[in-house]
C-alpha cells in the first residue's frame, strides 16, 4: 500500500469499516503511518479494484494490524487470511514476537477470523483518548 492507493483504500474502508474509521485515517495521517512502517500494509486488487487491506506496522516491540478489511463481494476466498498472514511475516521478519489487534466486542466474525489465525482473546480493558 502506498499513500496513491488512498482514495480508493477508504473508499473501501467506508463500506467495510466505517464504524472504526476516524480523524487518524485522514490521508496525512495514513502517509505518515505508511512512512513509518514502510512496505508492511498492502492492498488486494482485482484488476485495479481494491478489494482488500490490511493496514499493519510495528513500534518496535508490538506488531499491530489496523482495517483488516475485504470488500463484501469478495469474502470467503481468504484474501483477508493471506493479507494477514503476509503481514504478519513482514512484522515478524523485523523482529517483533508479540502481535495485536482491535476487534470490535461485537464484532463475532472478525473474533472468529483473528482466533482462526491464532490470536488469543484478552480479557484487557482498553482505554481510548481522544488529544485533539
Amino acid at each position: 500500500m502506498t499513500i496513491e492507493d488512498y482514495d480508493n483504500v477508504y473508499a473501501m474502508w467506508r463500506i467495510t469499516s466505517k464504524r472504526a474509521l476516524d480523524s487518524g485515517d485522514s490521508r496525512e495521517h495514513i502517509g505518515s503511518y505508511l512512512d513509518r512502517n514502510p512496505g508492511m500494509s498492502m492492498v488486494a486488487l482485482d484488476g485495479g479494484k481494491v478489494i482488500g487491506t490490511v493496514l499493519a506496522g510495528h513500534d518496535g516491540r508490538v506488531g499491530f494490524i489496523h482495517h483488516m478489511a475485504v470488500h463484501p463481494d469478495y469474502r470467503r476466498r481468504h484474501i483477508g487470511q493471506r493479507l494477514a498472514n503476509e503481514a504478519m511475516r513482514k512484522i515478524a521478519a523485523d523482529g517483533i514476537e508479540k502481535m495485536q489487534i482491535y476487534c470490535y466486542i461485537d464484532n463475532s466474525t472478525g473474533q472468529n477470523f483473528w482466533q482462526s489465525l491464532g490470536f488469543n482473546k484478552t480479557d484487557n480493558i482498553l482505554f481510548n483518548k481522544d488529544l485533539t
